[in-house]
Order: C-alpha cells, then structure tokens, then sequence
C-alpha cells in the first residue's frame, strides 16, 4: 500500500509539476521562475509575461531607475572633472620642467655645480678619490726639517694662518678642504694657481697634529722673509729693536717669542743655527700668525747676523742665570781674577763646532777662553737708547760665545732680571717678554722726549 501511494505521489509530481502554483499576496509566480530571480539579484522584481503591472508602480519604479542613473552620471561627471584637472597639472609641470632643460637647469646635479661655480668665484677642484695619498704625502712636510728644506715647502694648518699668509702674499701650491663653507672662508681670488682637492674630513682628523681641525690644510712654498708684505699700520708702530734667538730649541718657547716680538713692535727676528725650525708645526701655532707680520730671517751665522743689523747698534744680552750664579760672578769680577764660562750658568760652555777658530781648544775650554768683559745692569734701567738688539738664550745651554763677544763689541750690557730667592731662572719666553717691552717702553719714552718719531731717527737697512 506504502509502495503504491509513494509511485502515484511520484507520477504526479512529474507529469503536472508546471501547474502548480504558489499564491502569495494576490500574485501567482511560477515557481521556477521565482527561484531563479532570487539568485540572480536583480535590480527590479522580474514578472510573468502574461502578467500586467499598474500605471502607478511603473511611474515609481522608472522614478528610481531615473535617479540611480543620474547618481552614476553625476559621479561620471565628478571623476572626468578631476581626470581633467589632475591632467591639467601634469602637463603644467611637464611644461615647466621642460622649460628649465631648455635653459639648463634640469638636473639636480646641474644646478648644484652652477651653485658651487658660483659660490668658489669659477674655481675648480678635485675630489679625491678612495686610496688617494697626497694628503698623506704633504703630511711629510710638516713632519721632516730636511724634507721642507730642501723640497722648499711648508704646511699651515687653520683658516686664520693660511690667510695671514696669502694677505702677505705668499705663494699656495695645493689646499685640502673637508667642506666647500670652509673653502669659501679663504680669499679665493689669491688661490687661483693652487691645487684645491676635496678630502674627507675624516683624513684630515688623521693626519692633523690639533686636537679640533678646522677642516683646511695647505701646502706654500716656503717664503722669504725680504719679498713678503707685512701689515704698514703695525710695521708703523715698530721700535728700533731687533731681537736674536740663540739657540732656543724648544717650539713652544720660540713661537712665544715670535709673537712677544710682534706684540712689542720689534723691527726683524734674527734665528741663529742652533735654534729650532721656524717653520715647524709647533712654532707656527705657538706663534699665531708672527711669521707673516715681521721680517724673521732663520738659520743664521753670526757674521750674517751682523749684516742683518744697522751699522750703530747696541746689542745686549739676557742674564738668565740665578741670584746665587750672579753673586759668584761678582766675586770674581771684584777678585780681578779671569772670569771663565764655565762660572756662568747663562753661557754655554760648548765650542761652536762649526767655527773653527774654537777647534784647537775643545779639549779644555773653560782654562784657556776667558768670558768677555760685559757690564751687568738691572732690566727696568736705561739700556734702550737707539738701535738696539737683544739676544735671548735658550734654557738648555744658554747664550753662545760668539753672542757675549758681539755684546763686547758694540758696548752693550748684560740685563739682569731679578727674581726671588730659590728661583733658579725664568722661562726664556717669559724673560724675552719682560725684556722687550720694557725695551719698548725706553725708546717710546726716548722718541717723546726728543720730539722726533721712530722712522726720522733710526734708519735700517
């Protein structure tokens, strides 16, 4: 029976399955057809062809097509609109970057060399490149007495050293900068025959003897004191006074003295053989620009030092001994007995090699040369009364032979400072300092006194 139902339940099924309907608010919809509109989501209800909608839902349903599609046209519109504009900029752009090819400023690059060709005033320079050792091989200058004396080349180091000597005109070979800035802080009109080679800043930290770089190192021919041109307004304010390094060895103390002898108007530095290079590192910094401000003429012979003063000049010397050595030196004088260096602390004992008048008497100096006779007188008493020299020894031996006998010989004397009592002597910086501005201070007063200036009393050769 069960079979029965379920073969006729079945037969119906198929044979009238179009005919049955589904009833729903009024409407009849076939059912394939319903089943199918919902998985295709349309935009409006799909009916029956046979089926006929009223005048009223037709006018609703057109009014909603009407404004979706006039939402899409407007936004249509919208994106054109800005498609337009957006182009519009573009091509402006274009057109403008265009414009500034045709006129060569294109490129970034471009416009950064015509910066810098107007910034270094048309000069060029070369980068150095990975494994580049120059900088490492002018270095040597600054490091070898013999390499700079024979190469005739110095370094200086620092802005404000390497413009005071281009402003004294002398000659640059090549310049190592870290940044164009610190290029452009020289007088780039006097550097147009140098090579300039940019370098990293990091080279110039390694091979540079100051504790802070300044990012500028340069290499000049090593100049001569006769052809330089030193400042007129301070040259006007010198003094008849020239002052002589006798074997001062030690850089710092020879680059204070150099600057205590501009500072105190000297007319010319003379440097001895024995004494340290003037152009050494050390000196220069010490001496903050002295070497391009007055005459220093190094590396002398006392027979050139001679030549190199006027013809009526007084040369003194600097007692730089003790109270205690000074007090021996005065017995002996009152004793009437010989006086001999090796009785001075402020003379040295050596022969000048060099000199072969002192040869023969090498063996026993002190019993067979006798110190010449040279009147002592305190430093703040009147010794400065014309053109005058000073010799200042160094502290490791102290004044040479040959300086006390051109004391002798030109009637000069021997300027004691004293000190108190336990001080052994004073720095020859500081001695040199003390001498030369009082030395400074009599001829002024000399000058006023007599109504006449400097450069109508004395004349130098």
């Amino acid at each position: 029976m069960a079979a029965f139902v379920r073969g006729m339940f079945w037969h119906i099924l198929v044979a009238e399955r179009s005919n049955i309907l589904k009833k729903s608010n009024d409407c009849i919809v076939d059912s394939k057809r319903y089943v199918r509109a919902l998985k295709r989501r349309p935009v409006k209800v799909l009916y029956p062809d046979s089926e006929t909608t009223s005048p009223t839902s037709k006018q609703r349903s057109d009014q909603i097509v009407n404004k979706q599609s006039q939402k899409v046209a407007s936004k249509m519109r919208e994106s054109t609109v800005n498609a337009i504009l957006k182009n519009e900029t573009t091509n402006k752009r274009v057109s403008s970057m265009s414009w500034s090819a045709r006129n060569g400023n294109a490129s970034t690059t471009s416009e950064h060399t015509t910066n810098l060709k107007d910034q270094l005033g048309g000069l060029k320079f070369e980068r150095a490149l990975p494994g580049d050792k120059r900088l490492a091989r002018v270095v040597s200058v600054a490091c070898s007495r013999t390499f700079r004396e024979h190469q005739g080349k110095i370094l200086l180091e620092g802005r404000r050293l390497i413009c005071d000597a281009l402003a004294a005109g002398a000659n640059p070979q090549m310049v190592f900068f870290s940044s164009v800035d610190r290029l452009c802080d020289l007088p780039l009109d006097k550097l147009k025959r140098a090579t300039l080679v940019k370098v990293k800043f990091e080279d110039i930290k390694i091979w540079s003897d100051l504790v802070a770089p300044q990012g500028v190192i340069a290499i000049f021919s090593r100049p001569d004191p006769s052809r330089l041109t030193f400042p007129q307004d301070q040259r006007g304010q010198s003094v008849p006074l020239s002052l002589i390094c006798d074997n001062v060895r030690d850089p710092g103390n020879l680059g204070t003295i150099l600057r205590c002898a501009v500072a105190a108007g000297c007319h010319n530095v003379l440097l001895t053989k024995g004494c340290v290079d003037a152009w050494e590192p050390k000196v220069l910094r010490a001496a903050m620009g002295a070497h391009f401000r007055l005459p220093i003429f190094p590396n002398l012979d006392w027979d050139d030092i001679q030549n190199q003063l006027p013809k009526l000049v007084t040369v003194h010397v600097a007692d730089n001994c003790s109270g205690s050595e000074r007090e021996v030196a005065e017995e002996a004088k009152q004793s009437n007995k010989p006086s001999k260096m090796g009785e001075y602390g402020w003379v040295s004992s050596r022969p000048n090699c060099k000199d072969m008048r002192y040869k023969e008497y090498e063996s026993d100096l002190d019993s067979e040369l006798s110190l010449p006779r040279v009147e002592t007188k305190l430093y703040h008493e009147g010794w400065a009364q014309g053109n005058t020299g000073l010799v200042i020894g160094g502290e490791t031996h102290g004044l040479s032979l040959e300086a006390v006998q051109l004391a002798e010989k030109t009637a000069g004397q021997r300027l004691f400072i004293p000190v108190v009592f336990g001080v052994d002597s004073l720095n020859s910086a500081m001695a040199a300092s003390i001498l030369l501005f009082e030395g400074r201070r009599q001829l002024l007063n000399l000058m006023e006194t007599s109504g006449r200036k400097a450069k109508s009393k004395v004349q130098f050769p």
